[in-house]
């Protein structure tokens, strides 16, 4: 039995992850915020949000960054203005699932007295590992322009080693820079030393500033303050990986003439063709599972 999906608003991410959709025949896509672009280029039927009905369909897929305040879906590909609102939530089936990058206080509160459910997938493991490779590839790709000397034999220094962190160390530690990263547990530190790369404890990062190159922070969190920073070598770069607001005093690194960049949401700058794929991938994976148990 086809599953119908509707995939409402969205990025450049979004154009491949309708493709990928639309290769499966067990799913029948229908989307909305992207009229803009021809039918043709998607292959998906194309509909005004007025027209799309929410109870006639078995998965929902918001954009990445969910809603704005009062529901209001970000759309790239449309001049068309989308609001989701509470009597819209009540129109779907309690097990349609609402696929999502992240989570905010609107959906989780609009969710909760509905019954939706609700599936933000940048919380999944499976998700941020396969989207910390274009974030690292991103994150060079900016050192790369910001800088005037080789990333080989930089000094990088890496605060953060989950997800995220252990992908960026590793790629810059391939291309010969010598990357230290900053962590709190034990375990993080001796695996950042079993891997050839230099530990330092988090609460020591300020000893640490005075001979970096490149400062890439990934704990969200207010972790790159003053102290960190005012170390810095003048030419010094921070990139800040992590979701807004960051974790890095940026004010006081203006202050210090030292140029900070928030770099959120890399992958879907950077590669969004693969950022697509890998959102698809796992969608596709949950709904194929379900099914397979509504069958069962």
């Amino acid at each position: 039995m086809k599953q119908n999906i509707a995939v409402i608003g969205g990025d450049a991410r979004y154009i491949e992850l309708i493709r990928q959709l639309n290769y499966y025949p067990e799913f029948t896509t229908t989307i909305s915020g992207f009229n803009k672009l021809e039918q043709g280029f998607t292959g998906a039927k194309q509909v005004d949000f007025t027209d799309l009905r929410p109870e006639l369909f078995d998965a929902i897929v918001l954009p990445i960054t969910g809603t704005k305040k009062a529901g209001l879906v970000e759309t790239f590909f449309s001049d068309e203005e989308i609001y989701l609102s509470r009597k819209w939530f009540e129109r779907l089936d309690k097990k349609t699932p609402i696929f999502t990058g992240i989570t905010n206080d609107f959906l989780d509160k609009i969710t909760d007295n509905t019954n939706a459910k609700v599936i933000p997938l940048l919380d999944r493991d499976d998700v941020a590992i396969y989207n910390s490779i274009p974030t690292a590839e991103g994150t060079i790709l900016m050192a790369m322009k910001h800088t005037d000397y080789t990333i080989h034999s930089s000094r990088i220094i890496v605060t953060g080693f989950g997800r995220v962190g252990h992908t960026v160390a590793n790629k810059f530690q391939a291309l010969g820079a010598n990357v230290s990263v900053a962590a709190t547990k034990i375990r993080d530190l001796a695996r950042i030393t079993e891997m050839g790369l230099d530990s330092i404890p988090l609460h020591l990062l300020e000893d640490y500033t005075d001979e970096c190159d490149i400062l890439i922070n990934t704990i969200p969190a207010p972790v790159i303050q003053k102290t960190a920073i005012q170390h810095l070598p003048p030419h010094a770069l921070i990139f800040d990986l992590a979701s807004k607001p960051g974790g890095t005093d940026f004010e006081f690194a203006k202050q210090r003439g030292i140029k900070a960049v928030l770099s959120e949401s890399l992958p879907g700058i950077v590669a969004p063709k693969t950022a697509g794929k890998i959102l698809a991938n796992v969608i596709i994976q949950i709904l194929m599972e379900r099914s397979s148990i509504d069958e069962s």
